[in-house]
């Protein structure tokens, strides 16, 4: 019964402890008025120094229950160490179609993530990613923030 208890007890410490790891990077942007303007670029850098690991890499966003679409469009800019450069398109799906939330919802507040799971990179050094707002309209109203965050893949 003791060795139970023993196991038991290092099995809830383990959990809690791993709980409570701070993320590689993580950087937020909150938005002034709820409104991601479109010339407002949410500009991150990451600096990659093992080549071995593989890394998660996790935006995710919060909105109000008052936002008015079902999803959000972005263009995610990358520049490597090496100086190539790429932009890419992305979806966010906020809700379905009936009006469900797909993120978790807490009061008014809805916060979706999108993640990119278990990337090795190729270069060792500093990343820097630009996150522009994909819409037609000059603002998107709605939005409290975006957070960026990179950790290594568990």
């Amino acid at each position: 019964m003791k060795a139970r208890n023993r196991f038991l007890f290092v099995f809830v410490a383990i959990t809690l402890s791993s709980c409570s790891e701070e993320p590689f990077y993580e950087k937020a942007y909150s938005f002034e008025n709820k409104e991601w303007k479109q010339d407002h670029k949410l500009k991150f850098e990451v600096d990659i120094k093992d080549l071995d690991k593989e890394y998660d890499f996790i935006l995710s966003f919060r909105t109000t229950t008052d936002y008015k679409y079902n999803n959000l469009w972005f263009f995610l800019k990358t520049e490597a160490p090496d100086g190539s450069k790429s932009r890419e398109p992305f979806e966010v799906k906020i809700s379905n179609p009936d009006g469900a939330w797909i993120g978790t919802k807490t009061g008014s507040i809805v916060e979706t993530p999108l993640v990119f799971a278990r990337r090795k990179l190729p270069f060792k050094g500093k990343y820097k990613f630009v996150i522009e707002q994909g819409i037609t309209e000059s603002k998107v109203d709605e939005i409290l923030d975006v957070v960026f965050t990179v950790d290594y893949a568990k």
